[in-house]
């Protein structure tokens, strides 16, 4: 019997798919660099992975259809666009490929998110049973179309149109599984849930509704909102053919002097402790970056690629965790982290900074809102100004002092230390949320720009 379970990475927004195909044999679908959680979903059916599918070169994540390859001997089916380096079948649009007796997938070259993309329509004894759209249709949206460049946005976003009417003889009850959704900077703005149909997309997908073409590229375009940097230097190396990591890597532990060796030599100082933590006392210059579900995303912003990075943690934090959002953007200079934590640094009597994280009462005059303009613009606190966390450093902040904020306070908090690490030393943040203000206000917020 098919089946086909769902595996989420919430930080990334990045959904993955495993096909049971009934005959002891299983497919993934856009798998991640560490596909554990897939590999015990198809040990537990007691099956073994036969082939692995990607619909695009992805910019968001380092795939990891390679290593399944390497590790399982399973087929890696690509488009053939996507020209890659790696052992794989390359497949063209409309080619057929049977994946047992009775199930086959139909690659459909569908570009626009990217040039080389294929959504794939999962066929059942020749007819439809689902369809992976990849970084085209999505629930209540499409795929972004400037990921390869602003000169290609237009242009790509003619060619999505006329890629989601591949879709338009397949029929209303189709279930739609795609790879980016809510939390992706790989998807316009659209709806929190991740699987659809195509008959829900038709009636309530603004943007499949588009009464003409020149309406769909103005509105899909007009929706983009900036993306992480790292995003430039993932299809590449997904082309190219990732390292190979079979587990993932323990974090070296350093002594203090390593530690401040790395520092000497070059390396960022990522304190991942909760943003209040780090607000109490850290290693003057370090970036505060809690770990939490969309860590990797300000990692792969805000760090130098190929720069060796030293962590800061507390005791009870998940280093395996930290490590693996790290390599799954492709980010493999750690270093290691501090053996002791904050706690050894103190005790060997290093400098310690700190930032002052305040409620209402005591807001600095200006207010520095560094969400994305798309939150900013669905309310902020009247008179804060928008500075985007991303571009905090190439920022001019005025003198006096300034409070940054957030929707909770982490993406405050890392601003606030790379201001501080500038050698700004009048900035606070603040402990909550636009929304926080307005409760404790009664004040309403401001929505326009």
């Amino acid at each position: 019997m098919l089946r086909i379970h769902e595996f989420l990475d919430e930080g990334l927004g990045h959904s993955s798919y495993v096909i049971d195909l009934g005959d002891g044999t299983s497919a993934l679908v856009d798998p991640p660099r560490f596909p554990t959680a897939h590999r015990a979903a198809v040990e537990r059916e007691r099956s073994r992975i036969a082939w692995t599918i990607d619909t695009h070169s992805h910019a968001d994540y380092v795939t990891g259809s390679p290593g399944i390859v390497a590790r399982e001997g399973a087929t890696f089916i690509a488009p053939a666009a996507s020209h890659l380096a790696t052992a794989h079948r390359p497949v063209h649009g409309g080619e057929r490929v049977a994946l047992s007796a009775t199930v086959a997938v139909v690659a459909l070259a569908t570009p626009g998110h990217t040039p080389d993309h294929h959504a794939y329509l999962l066929e059942e004894h020749e007819r439809p049973v689902g369809l992976f759209s990849g970084g085209s249709l999505m629930v209540g949206t499409v795929g972004r179309t400037d990921l390869c460049g602003p000169d290609l946005a237009v242009p790509l976003a003619h060619e999505m149109f006329a890629s989601l009417h591949r879709f338009d003889e397949l029929p209303d009850d189709l279930v739609v599984y795609p790879t980016h959704g809510a939390g992706s900077f790989c998807a316009a703005p659209g709806a929190a849930e991740r699987i659809t149909t195509l008959g829900h997309e038709r009636e309530t997908n603004p943007l499949l509704r588009a009464p003409s073409e020149d309406e769909f590229v103005a509105r899909l375009v007009a929706g983009f909102g900036t993306f992480p940097s790292y995003f430039a230097r993932l299809p590449e190396l997904n082309r190219c053919g990732p390292r190979r990591f079979d587990t993932i890597p323990v974090l070296d532990r350093l002594t203090l002097e390593a530690f401040e060796g790395q520092i000497a030599a070059g390396a960022t100082v990522v304190d991942a402790r909760p943003f209040r933590t780090f607000a109490s006392g850290h290693v003057p210059g370090s970036l505060s970056n809690a770990l939490r579900p969309v860590f990797a995303s300000w990692v792969g912003w805000l760090v130098v690629p190929d720069r060796p990075i030293v962590f800061v943690l507390d005791d009870d934090q998940d280093r395996t965790e930290l490590v693996r959002q790290c390599l799954d953007i492709g980010y493999e200079s750690l270093a290691g982290e501090l053996d002791g934590g904050f706690e050894v640094w103190l005790a060997r009597e290093r400098p310690a900074a700190t930032i002052p994280v305040v409620g209402f009462e005591r807001l600095a005059p200006s207010i520095i809102d560094v969400r994305q303009a798309t939150e900013y613009g669905t309310g902020h606190v009247p008179g804060s100004i928008n500075i985007e966390l991303a571009a905090t450093r190439a920022a001019t902040v005025g003198p006096g002092a300034h409070t940054v904020m957030c929707g909770h306070g982490e993406r405050a908090m890392t601003a606030a230390s790379i201001l501080a690490a500038a050698g700004r030393h009048d900035i606070t943040v603040f402990d909550g949320g636009p929304d926080t203000w307005s409760a404790a206000t009664g004040r309403p917020l401001d929505s326009g720009r």
